[in-house]
């Protein structure tokens, strides 16, 4: 019997075919993925099979239940973890785990055992408020939550994005103990290692169905989205060799007894692609706070395109661009008058805001999108509109965590392109990232564990001390000695 069946589903939003005409089976027991680019209506499918959207046309069935008629039949036997974090942050781990019961009808005693092996693993900060945990303890508290009421199917929407490589495994391992209980799953994701995770997939574009098959089939029959081809960097000029952006020396930022960062010291020179890898909870984004003034350090000593992080931070905010983790544009504002505001808030002229504006739209190709409210984007296409914004004052260094979280393998080539461009004029880019693919195409490298730099190289250095055939290797070997216990 079919745990999942999908039948001539179709569904509009405006102007917009989210989904057309798409059907599908999944039987019971299966790890099924679904998979491709952004705005290809992967999210709309799952919110149909989880009765939160009703479909315009065709019919989807859970557990032989239909997704219309029968509502409350199948919210009992489906678990759900959204693409965007489902938890509440100002309540505990362990109040979180107790709302989720309660929605269900159930309580954390009888759904235990389903949870056990998962939930264990973070029990021991049930009293911690989820917003404070780092991004392997949410994952694991969120899929506790969605199968405290013993669900016999669990639709998984990017699961892992902004999640370490370690971490991520750490889940698939989970996912696939679930498999042997016999529940049935089904996740999108644009890792390519947990696609080949997967028994079979099905790759949705523009709303249609285009192949369904085993992986290795279909990220082989459409290899164009799923494994574009690399991307080379110019050689840096002489001043780019020589001129240092970014010094640090000695830097720690404590909170009481606690060291998040803990004295890290590096050089990155202009024009350079600098790497700051390191798994959640490692003291990344303290330390990228320390270098962009929103944040003080308690010892050491840095500066970022001249200017002191203790005393001219005011200075360094003018001078640098960042692209935080989270889409840092104003969705009910258009494509143009972001670009204006933020132009703005640089200091910038308005016939300069003006002709930059119109040519780098055309460079983008998104001159006939214009006028267009940013929430309508595709989420590639936020991505790189943020970046673009975030240079447009051309600074002397960016910031960009995380810049490429969830965005499909064709997208994030094309973003690629467009930090390699801005390194060819001299912009230093400081890059955080869980793909570890992209950790290629940097200059240099530095990991953090627990708080300090643990490597610091180029890609091919670093390949080399730690005798791994590739950055994910490296990372996971090195990630893997962390000793802190707060994730």
């Amino acid at each position: 019997m079919n745990a999942i069946e999908v039948k001539n589903v179709s569904m509009r939003y405006g102007r917009v075919q989210a989904l057309d005409d798409v059907s599908f089976a999944v039987p019971k027991g299966e790890v099924f993925g679904l998979i491709g680019p952004d705005g290809a209506g992967k999210t709309s499918l799952y919110r149909i099979l989880c009765t939160l959207l009703l479909p315009e046309a065709g019919t989807a069935l859970v557990d032989g239940f239909d997704t219309v008629r029968d509502m409350k039949e199948i919210r009992k036997r489906v678990g759900y973890m959204p693409g965007k974090f489902s938890l509440y942050q100002d309540l505990t781990v362990e109040e979180n785990l107790t709302f989720f019961a309660t929605l269900f009808g159930t309580t954390v005693e009888e759904g235990y055992d389903s949870i056990r092996a998962i939930y264990s693993q973070i029990e021991r900060f049930r009293n911690r408020k989820a917003g404070a945990l780092s991004g392997g303890m949410k994952q694991k508290l969120a899929l506790s939550c969605a199968l405290v009421h013993s669900p016999s199917v669990l639709l998984l929407d990017e699961p892992t994005t902004g999640v370490d490589p370690v971490s991520r495994k750490e889940l698939w391992e989970m996912l696939l103990m679930l498999k042997e209980r016999g529940i049935t799953i089904m996740a999108s994701t644009p890792y390519l290692d947990e696609v080949r995770c997967c028994e079979r997939v099905a790759f949705l574009d523009h709303g249609k169905i285009r192949g369904i098959d085993t992986p290795e089939v279909i990220l082989d029959r459409f290899s164009d989205v799923f494994n574009p081809p690399g991307i080379e960097k110019g050689a840096a000029t002489e001043s780019q060799l020589t001129e240092n952006v970014i010094e640090v020396e000695h830097l720690v930022k404590a909170f009481g007894s606690f060291h998040a960062v803990d004295d890290i010291s590096f050089t990155v020179k202009r024009g350079e692609i600098f790497g700051f890898l390191g798994a959640n909870g490692a003291g990344k984004t303290t330390a990228m706070h320390m270098l962009t003034g929103l944040n003080q350090p308690t010892s050491g000593t840095g500066r970022v395109v001249g200017y002191d992080i203790r005393t001219e931070y005011e200075q360094i905010k003018r001078h640098i661009g960042y692209m935080s983790q989270r889409f840092s544009l104003y969705e009910d504002l258009t494509v143009a008058e972001n670009i204006r505001l933020f132009a703005g808030i640089y200091g910038m002229k308005d016939d300069v805001i003006r002709r930059k504006t119109d040519e780098v739209l055309e460079r983008l190709q998104f001159a006939d999108h214009k006028n267009d409210l940013v929430k309508s984007l595709p989420l590639g296409w936020k991505q790189k509109l943020a970046f673009t914004v975030s240079i447009f004052h051309e600074p002397g260094v960016v910031f960009l965590d995380e810049p490429t979280g969830g965005v499909d393998p064709a997208t994030r080539r094309q973003f690629w392109e467009l930090i390699y461009d801005a390194a060819r004029r001299g912009i230093t880019i400081f890059v955080t990232t869980h793909y570890m693919d992209e950790a290629e195409y940097c200059d240099r490298i530095s990991i953090m564990v627990d708080g300090k730099i643990s490597a610091l190289g180029t890609p091919d250095e670093l390949k080399e001390r730690f005798h791994q055939p590739d950055m994910d290797h490296v990372f996971t070997y090195l990630a893997r000695q962390a000793t802190r216990s707060n994730d």
